[in-house]
């Protein structure tokens, strides 16, 4: 077993709910509010359509919920359908770090072996700080490159399951390294005109880490040196055998689950700041009136958001969901971002065109230096008669220094789920959610939210 995959089940098997401090016990049910409210907004998508249906067609002597419905599916086809549905709004938290990533992607591992096992709420919490703190610890020592997050998911969704499923030290390194080893995914899902793989990479992810855990538990063995081994993730991704993690939470560490963040609006983290200096300034100017638009904001920003050609004029719903210009067109215009901006009507809406080429898109050097402590943007508008109106932040509405309150967490589980569960369904959800801690199953969460 190399150093990397001792650490790593090691602590995954010895992580205990006494470990967490009140404030990450919850943060957890924030971030599970948070997810869940995601997931029922998702739940109308064509991928979730999909996903739902494939798992539904599967049966198993240990069946696992899949959202929204009473139908059961397999441990790993149901992580897959809740994981599809969880992201496709792109609403989900996010984690930044030379990696980064969603790490609330894992948390339908957590919950589709809690239900299959019929775990209490606080199992269910510490698998998801054990998830945390394996996809936050790793992401943090490797940098972006070709692969995509599903890299880190993947490790701390069979984490999670198999923290749930009880594996012993030795179960838990080979669920690791079935992990690990087979599934490796590419970046490419995130370049170009998106398709609607991007919402469902991570759930891929999810997928495969339940089933490790399972192998594992059966008695599957992986191969022993998965990390640091010739041809391993650390030489394969880093052409360097080994990394440093740093110390996971716990004693007297913190966990990395208090420092993700929240997102305001249904689209990609580094198009949060322009949306809201946009929708700021809607109020201001007359669109009619517009004549140029500029945007300043750190190297990710520019680079993931907006310096694609696809991303100047979107085609899709994910790609419009990645899109600064697009975005920043619609905060403009109707001064909100909803899931209803994305229909395939305002995506091709010939009427923001004329705002789309009016704008250039800079990086700010100063601002790419204070990144990822800051989230940076600056956005001055231009008018006919010369007239500038200018609009800045360092933090988003959602980010740990500027974040939800709990009372705003429920108004966005309810803002997203409306549309597919009744007010009384949100209040019982909710009640649930936030007493996550004392359930002694999840049978109630999901009985609470069947459309």
């Amino acid at each position: 077993m190399d150093q990397t995959t001792e650490l790593l089940s090691s602590y995954a098997c010895h992580l205990s709910y006494e470990d967490l401090s009140p404030p990450t016990v919850h943060q957890i049910k924030r971030t599970v509010v948070d997810t869940l409210g995601c997931a029922m907004g998702g739940y109308l998508s064509e991928p979730g359509k999909v996903a739902r249906r494939l798992a539904s067609s599967i049966s198993s002597t240990m069946p696992s919920r899949i959202l929204g419905t009473e139908d059961h599916s397999s441990m790993d086809m149901a992580g897959f359908a809740n994981g599809v549905m969880v992201r496709y709004l792109d609403c989900n938290d996010s984690y930044f770090s030379p990696g980064g990533g969603h790490p609330s992607d894992m948390i339908p591992a957590a919950l589709a072996a809690g239900d299959t096992l019929r775990a209490d709420g606080q199992t269910v919490i510490t698998a998801i700080a054990l998830a945390y703190e394996i996809f936050c610890r790793i992401s943090d020592q490797v940098p972006e490159s070709g692969w995509d997050q599903g890299i880190f998911s993947v490790i701390g969704a069979a984490c999670a399951a198999g923290r749930v499923m009880g594996l012993d030290q030795e179960r838990m390194a080979h669920a690791i390294s079935l992990a690990v080893v087979p599934n490796i995914p590419l970046r490419v899902t995130r370049m170009g005109e998106l398709s609607m793989w991007k919402g469902c990479a991570a759930a891929s992810a999810t997928r495969a880490g339940i089933f490790a855990a399972q192998l594992a538990a059966e008695g599957m063995c992986g191969p022993l040196e998965p990390f640091e081994g010739r041809k391993g993730l650390w030489e394969s991704a880093l052409g360097r055998p080994q990394i440093e993690l740093e110390a996971f939470g716990g004693a007297n560490e913190p966990f990395r689950i208090n420092q993700s963040t929240f997102k305001f609006y249904p689209s990609q983290i580094h198009t949060q700041s322009p949306i809201g200096l946009a929708i700021e300034l809607h109020s201001q100017v007359n669109p009619s009136d517009i004549k140029s638009i500029h945007i300043d904001s750190y190297r990710s920003a520019v680079s993931s958001a907006s310096t694609e050609p696809e991303k100047w004029d979107p085609r899709t719903r994910e790609t419009a969901d990645h899109s600064i210009p697009f975005l920043v067109a619609v905060g403009l215009l109707d001064g909100a971002v909803t899931p209803a901006t994305f229909t395939a009507e305002r995506i091709g809406d010939p009427a923001l065109r004329p705002l789309l080429n009016k704008m250039t898109i800079e990086e700010n050097a100063e601002f790419t230096a204070r990144y990822p402590s800051e989230y940076n943007c600056r956005i001055e508008v231009t008018t006919n008669s010369g007239d500038q109106k200018v609009a800045a932040t360092s933090y988003p509405k959602g980010h740990r220094n500027n974040p939800l309150s709990d009372a705003e967490v429920s108004a966005k589980f309810r803002r997203l789920a409306m549309p597919t569960l009744t007010s009384q369904q949100c209040d019982e959800a909710l009640d649930l959610l936030w007493s996550l801690d004392n359930l002694t199953s999840l049978d109630d969460v999901f009985d609470a939210l069947v459309v």
